[in-house]
């Protein structure tokens, strides 16, 4: 993380309000047309939250829980039902996680219902959390950030080179716009994470030549199909299935594992290859995606990644990584560093902080001094295209190069958003839907 200079702060105030007006290329304009573009009229930090699903609600409690003084003004979401459930959630003074009901201020007119629901909570706002499906990440980013707001957004940022392409730009904007940004792979800001990064920094293991890294375990919720749904509504709610809405598990969940290996050994990956299928989750329920992956993950320097992920009921579960150097070996779920067989380094882990309320602490913390001090967009949009080669590989079953499929174009996502749209996979007539085989299925010619 960088820290800005201490000559560049400014206020809070004057620092949402001079990017509010970098993001609509008003700066030269008189400071009465402000109207409209900086909503602030003293130091309250307001948030849209985009996507109040669970994660969303989690999200904005731990945005309303910081010591910054912050109010939730806007909601956004497809579904009126999940709006509301969250809008009573955080504003139940009883809320076992914290009661932030004196913080949330949302009146009718400012929760927004549909596709373009996220344009109109966006533009009330000085800070957005973005937390819907990751699909839509690259345009509800876009807009934050044309619109000069400050972002939240929960991890993988896209589902598609397309996508993942389009966050790269938007954060290359971002960072011209001195606008915060915080993506939620929150082990970047656990304490003893932090502390096994500064000691592979300082060489305590030398050059990582390898690593392995896990997300094996049950796997998550179901939503089932009711009759009076459109197919879109139907792959909206059950979105973890379809590939354009979540982009299967090896992206929704591994990333937080591939990323670390990734942050440690600063690079990215030049090409994967692996094997991966469906055995267990095979009903039509379960949309589109695998329920295991195994990738080889190859870097410019000759080092390689083996990566798991499964989603298999009564299997041996693990999340965890577990870095290989020339000289140590580091268990990040140990928080440890072995070397010659011995403890070498221990995190002490009474000392472990609660990484999701810290992320939002410091951004808050960040934007209430004027700083600009966080642009996670970049990175993350290159461990999301880790991920997504990973998926690829498995898919095809063919070696897939780094700058090829970044650079591909593909997409996966629909052309039109609305309930009788058509989405970009369908079931067949009992209701299945067509499933990548590796060596048949193809992204190249």
């Amino acid at each position: 993380m960088k820290s800005i200079d201490e000559s560049t702060k400014t206020s809070r105030r004057d620092f949402v309000k001079q990017s509010t007006l970098l993001a609509g290329g008003l700066l030269a304009a008189p400071l009465m047309s402000k109207a409209g573009y900086f909503h602030s009229v003293d130091d309250t930090i307001k948030i849209a939250l985009v996507g109040c699903g669970g994660r969303g609600t989690g999200a904005a409690m731990q945005a309303l829980l910081t010591k910054q003084n912050v109010k939730l003004v806007a909601m956004a979401d497809a579904f009126r039902d999940r709006l509301d459930d969250c809008y009573k959630l955080l504003s139940d003074p009883n809320n076992e996680e914290g009661n932030v009901s004196a913080k949330v201020n949302v009146p009718e007119d400012a929760k927004f219902v549909g596709f373009d629901a996220y344009t109109k909570a966006i533009a009330l706002a000085d800070v957005v959390i973005l937390t819907t499906p990751p699909g839509f990440r690259p345009i509800h980013f876009a807009e934050a950030i044309r619109a000069g707001k400050h972002v939240f957004m929960e991890k993988p940022i896209a589902t598609d080179p397309a996508g993942v392409k389009s966050v790269i730009e938007t954060a290359l904007l971002a960072k011209a716009k001195k606008l915060n940004v915080v993506v939620g792979l929150q082990r970047h800001y656990q304490n003893s994470y932090r502390e096994l990064y500064k000691r592979v920094k300082d060489g305590m293991i030398g050059e990582i030549t390898s690593g392995q890294v896990w997300w094996n375990n049950d796997g998550v919720w179901v939503k089932m199909r009711e009759p009076s749904q459109t197919e879109m509504e139907y792959q909206m709610r059950n979105w973890y299935y379809f590939n354009w809405l979540c982009g299967d598990h090896i992206n929704e969940q591994h990333i937080h594992n591939i990323d670390v290996m990734n942050w440690f050994k600063g690079a990215y990956p030049v090409k994967a290859q692996g094997m991966g299928g469906r055995q267990v989750r095979t009903g039509k329920e379960y949309g589109e995606i695998y329920d295991h992956h195994f990738v080889e993950f190859h870097y410019a320097d000759g080092t390689i990644l083996n990566s798991q992920c499964r989603h298999q009921k009564g299997t041996y579960a693990i999340v965890d990584e577990m870095l290989v150097g020339t000289k140590g070996v580091v268990k990040c779920g140990d928080a440890q560093i072995i070397k010659k067989g011995k403890v070498a380094y221990q995190y002490d882990k009474k000392l472990e902080n609660n990484p999701y309320q810290t992320e939002h602490d410091e951004l808050f913390a960040a934007i209430a001094k004027g700083e600009f001090k966080f642009e996670d967009a970049d990175r993350v949009a290159r461990s999301t295209m880790t991920s997504i080669l990973g998926r690829m590989a498995t898919y095809s079953g063919e070696v897939v190069e780094w700058d090829k499929a970044l650079n591909s174009g593909i997409s996966i996502m629909p052309t039109r958003f609305a309930w009788d749209a058509t989405p970009p996979t369908l079931p067949d007539a009992n209701g299945f839907y067509p499933i990548a085989t590796p060596g048949t299925t193809k992204f190249f010619s």
